[in-house]
């Protein structure tokens, strides 16, 4: 790699790490041509899991840190005073294609500021996605940010050749997306993020290519002062309208010259990590927005505890649950059981009746699973049986659940 395109490696790859929304969850594996690249069983290079606990490697720039908009909240906007890159078409394709045969990476994550116009851009990014398929028989993972104010003809060329679309929210109030990127329209997010969800579904159900591992976005927390259960109530939302595959948070990060508008300085990182939890229990655990809400304080989820523990907490009264009787909706809301062990249970059970030690071979979470569980030869220990504290190691918090 000459000196040249290398600086700009560094500057682009660097420029890319304020976008969270990298994973290739749910994408098909694609059957690659007889001499086709990426079809497999430094920098610029990102780690993504999974849903399976795979991780992966891609690929993850901007095609350029040049912006027309001038965001608050973000390092590449118009006023900001950074060193600037842009990369061509064929830069991508070549440093793809070169870091896959090195087996450095699996795929590309490629999004871009925007230069010149909305359409520009967006056919730029569409080009570096179908010259890597249709040119070179590029089957590794492909993700491409659409741009929102970009033609609807350019994002649907988008999604034949990459396997993944995201068009970020930015941030989840349209009062605070105004104030801070005006130049930007939460009603044209949500259009072209509709879009894409009816092309998606579309080919869905006729059976042909269109970005199918769905489509994802970012939001920024703690640039402004929406309250945690707010964020999630626009994720429920986006779920429920657009189907995505992700939501991702990316904790807001002081910026030089910021804006009068920003924070002085970033939320507490652990904030990303709760919104993270919460997010599953919404997707996989059947909890709703109000009742995570209610584990925190006013509408803040709260930072020492996760979640699901804050609402077991909450609602002493339906805890210890019997693990041979209750029913999955219930298991599910145990703290410390995950989807996959309350599977394992239920099938367990229906051949016998489960003790402690059974249940500590289903799942690696036993210890604190005992204070919330019933089994065939246990019982949570009450305080109220006069129980030393000083001769447990089980923190007094959980302790204390059925006093």
């Amino acid at each position: 790699m000459d000196e040249k395109l290398a600086a700009k490696l560094r500057i682009l790859a660097d420029a890319a790490k304020y976008d969270v929304s990298c994973a290739s969850a749910g994408a098909p594996k694609r059957v690659a041509a007889k001499d086709g690249l990426g079809s497999s069983t430094g920098g610029g290079i990102c780690h993504a899991y999974t849903p399976d606990g795979r991780c992966i490697s891609l690929l993850k720039i901007l095609l350029t840190n040049y912006c027309l908009f001038d965001c608050a909240y973000c390092i590449n906007r118009r006023s900001s005073n950074v060193e600037r890159a842009r990369f061509s078409v064929d830069e991508v394709v070549t440093l793809t294609l070169e870091f896959y045969k090195r087996n450095y990476i699996e795929g590309l994550f490629l999004s871009s500021g925007i230069i010149r116009t909305p359409d520009h851009t967006m056919e730029l990014l569409m080009l570096v996605a179908r010259r890597l398929r249709r040119d070179h028989g590029f089957a590794g993972y492909i993700h491409l940010k659409a741009i929102p104010e970009a033609s609807p003809w350019l994002i649907e060329q988008a999604g034949l050749w990459a396997d993944r679309l995201s068009i970020n929210m930015e941030l989840p109030s349209k009062a605070s997306l105004k104030r801070l990127a005006p130049e930007k329209s939460g009603a044209g997010i949500a259009a072209a993020m509709g879009q894409m969800h009816e092309r998606i579904a579309e080919a869905r159900e006729e059976k042909r290519h269109f970005a199918p591992a769905g489509q994802s976005t970012q939001m920024i927390v703690g640039a402004d002062d929406t309250t945690d259960e707010a964020v999630l109530a626009t994720t429920a939302t986006l779920y429920r309208s657009y189907d995505l595959r992700r939501v991702y948070y990316s904790a807001f990060s002081p910026i030089p010259e910021a804006s009068v508008l920003l924070p002085a300085k970033s939320p507490p990182l652990q904030r990303e990590n709760r919104l993270y939890q919460a997010d599953w229990l919404l997707r996989f655990y059947g909890f709703s927005v109000d009742e995570i809400a209610e584990g925190g304080e006013k509408g803040m989820l709260a930072l020492d505890i996760d979640p699901k523990l804050a609402w077991a907490l909450k609602h002493r009264e339906r805890f210890p649950v019997d693990v041979n009787k209750a029913a999955r909706e219930m298991l599910l809301r145990v703290p410390g059981l995950g989807a996959l062990a309350v599977d394992r249970i239920i099938a367990a059970r229906r051949h016998t009746s489960l003790r402690l030690a059974d249940v500590g071979r289903l799942t690696a979470g036993l210890k604190r699973l005992r204070p919330f569980l019933i089994a065939a030869d246990y019982r949570p220990v009450r305080l109220s049986d006069q129980l030393d504290l000083r001769a447990t190691t089980a923190p007094p918090r959980q302790l204390s659940l059925f006093a």
